[in-house]
This record gives C-alpha cells, sequence and structure tokens, in this order.
C-alpha cells in the first residue's frame, strides 16, 4: 500500500496538529455532480453502480479530481448488510430504498444471520480495494455502515418511515425480539467494516441517521447499546497506523457525551448544534466533525464563506475538527458553491492551527 501524501483528516480525528483544518462532505459523491450523474447512466441504476466496483471505483473518485478534498469516502449504501441477509433491496423512482421481504415477525427475525463480507458482500471489499489503488495515497479512506438502530428500522418498515410504527412497535411490545434483531445487525457491521479496513479502509464511520427518533432511554438502550458493541468488535490499527471511527447520530446532540464514552475517535455534529458548544461538552475526549448546514451551499459564495468562518471560530484553536456538512449535500446544489466552501475551509482555517 502507497505512503499517505495527505493525512491531516486521520490526524485530526486522533487530535494531532495540522496545517489547516480537514474537510470533505457527505455525499461528496453524488447527485449534484454532472460526471455523477453519466456514471450513473452507464451503470443503468444506483445498485448496479454500487455492485460494480469499477464504477463504484469512478464515482468516489469524481470529487477528489474536482476539489482539493481531504478523504476519499467508499460509494456504497448503508442498505448493503440487510440486502445481503436477503430482504431483497430495490430502488423505486423517487420514494427512496424498499425491501421486498421486510423483517417483521418473530419468525422472520430468527431467520437472519450475519452476512459473509467476502462472499455476499465482496462487491463492497472489492471496491475498496480497487478505490484504494486508485487512490495511491492521495488522501485516505473511509469506510462506513449504516448502525444497527438505522438498518433495523428499514429492515422492520421496508422503507423509508415518518411514524415509525412498525419498528417502534417492535421496540415497545417486543423488546426481546428486538434486541435480538439489533444483535445480529451489530455483529454483521462488525464483520463487514472489519473487512473494509482489511480491503484498505483507514478510518471507518457509523451512521446512526434515525437515532434521534429515539427517546433518550430508548436511544441508550437500542441504538447506543449496539455502536457500543461495535466500536469494542472493530480493528483500530492497520497497516502500522490507528484506525480511526467516527459515529454520527444525527438529531442525537443531546447525547453527545454518552457517543463520547464508547471509545470512539470523532463525533459527528449536525447543524441544530452550535460546534464550539459541543466542543466545550466533550473537551479534548474526542474529535468532532460538522457541521454546516447544507443549505448553506444554496447561498452566495460570499455568504457561505461567512458561514465557513463562523463555524471556524466557534470551534477555535487547535486540532480535533473536521469540517463538514451537518448531513449530505443536496442534489441540486450548484457544484461551485460545493467549491468554494471547500477552499474556504482550508483559507480560513490556517490561523487555528499555528
Amino acid at each position: 500500500m502507497s505512503e499517505l501524501k495527505n493525512d491531516r483528516f486521520l490526524k485530526a480525528l486522533l487530535r494531532e496538529p495540522v496545517d489547516v483544518t480537514p474537510v470533505w462532505m457527505m455525499r461528496q459523491a453524488g447527485r449534484y455532480l454532472p460526471e455523477y450523474r453519466a456514471t450513473r447512466e452507464k451503470a443503468g441504476s444506483f445498485m448496479n453502480l454500487c455492485m460494480n466496483p469499477e464504477l463504484a471505483c469512478e464515482v468516489t473518485l469524481q470529487p477528489l479530481e474536482r476539489y482539493p478534498l481531504d478523504a476519499a469516502i467508499l460509494f456504497s449504501d448503508i442498505l448493503t448488510i440487510p440486502d445481503a441477509m436477503g430482504l431483497g433491496l430495490y430502488f423505486s423512482t423517487g420514494e427512496g430504498p424498499k425491501f421486498e421481504r421486510p423483517v417483521q415477525t418473530e419468525a422472520a427475525v430468527k431467520a437472519l444471520g450475519v452476512p459473509d463480507p467476502e462472499g455476499e458482500l465482496k462487491y463492497v471489499m472489492d471496491a475498496v480495494r480497487t478505490i484504494r489503488r486508485e487512490l495511491d495515497g492521495r488522501v485516505p479512506l473511509i469506510g462506513f455502515s449504516g448502525s444497527p438502530w438505522t438498518l433495523a428500522t428499514y429492515m422492520v418498515e421496508g422503507g423509508s418511515t415518518k411514524e415509525y410504527s412498525k419498528v417502534k412497535g417492535m421496540l415497545y411490545d417486543r423488546p426481546d425480539l428486538m434486541h435480538h434483531l439489533l444483535n445480529v445487525t451489530a455483529q454483521s457491521v462488525i464483520s463487514y467494516l472489519n473487512a473494509q479496513v482489511a480491503a484498505g479502509a483507514q478510518a471507518l464511520m457509523i451512521f446512526d441517521t434515525w437515532g434521534g427518533m429515539l427517546t433518550p432511554r430508548d436511544y441508550k438502550e437500542f441504538s447506543l447499546r449496539y455502536m457500543q458493541q461495535i466500536v469494542d468488535g472493530l480493528t483500530r490499527e492497520a497497516e502500522g497506523r490507528k484506525v480511526p471511527v467516527i459515529l454520527f447520530t444525527k438529531g442525537g446532540g443531546q447525547w453527545l457525551e454518552a457517543m463520547a464514552d464508547t471509545g470512539c475517535d470523532g463525533l459527528g455534529v449536525d447543524w441544530t448544534l452550535d460546534i464550539g458548544d459541543a466542543r466545550k461538552r466533550v473537551g479534548d475526549r474526542v474529535a468532532l466533525q460538522g457541521n454546516m448546514d447544507p443549505s448553506v451551499l444554496y447561498a452566495s459564495p460570499d455568504r457561505i464563506r461567512e458561514e465557513v468562518q463562523t463555524i471556524l471560530a466557534s470551534y477555535g484553536q487547535g486540532s480535533g475538527h473536521v469540517f463538514n456538512l451537518g448531513h449530505g449535500i443536496h442534489q441540486f446544489v450548484n457544484p461551485e458553491h460545493a467549491g468554494a466552501f471547500i477552499d474556504a475551509v482550508h483559507e480560513f482555517s490556517k490561523p487555528y492551527h499555528q
């Protein structure tokens, strides 16, 4: 494996000194880029794109050709694990992901097994290996997974939901069954992420998209507990360096301290929290990643630069900050605005690292 030419992202996650604040964007390989839309067209469908290692590599690298980003993130989907469990993932236009066989009965839950990452999920590992080779040490590669609670939400509901009626119904009526489902899912995530590290991922991120929908008590019991299980089970060193782990619960700002207690290296923060306040609360226990509102990118480049300066000033001096959006970049953002954002982070963060 080639030597890393730019490792400021990994350094910042370990709170080591950096020259400027590193930056990447959630969903940086995505529909806002015309080159992504062209490759997706060529692939024929979103899942074909995910399952073709060469094309997944192509779209992973597209934003790096365009912008001076400090990290690449594997192009994949959080629902690859439930798909590999046999739930039949498909995407219907305008409706997002769906499962042909949602898990809604005791028999269905008990029938689930841990997929083999080099079997049913080999296409993901092949993509990691291909991307790592093509990156040639330019920047680190982030591997990722959905959190057990977030995956379970899709698995039980059969797709996206606004009510969470089926998954919360199971949580409240059959907590034993929900714990069984979450435990199998957590074991699957551990095996999947460790295989990504073995294939070449240099940092890991766990996306807990729906954790913020839970009560504080239920968040700790049904989401955080299983992210803790994952953090405890992960390979934390490879190729002679640490493999940092970032936890991100959207809408989870009230639980930052509890998340920091897991032993992760970084916490993703959405835009509903001031990053300076978040830093006061967690101190130097973890790095923070975030947290500009993605909608700022609809504003003028001048306004974007202003917002970047505000967030940098709020975080303040020193390392331990990875600049990002508070959630994924929107598909209708002008790519030039994304460029203005990334350049502003590097330009205005220099004085904070002297």
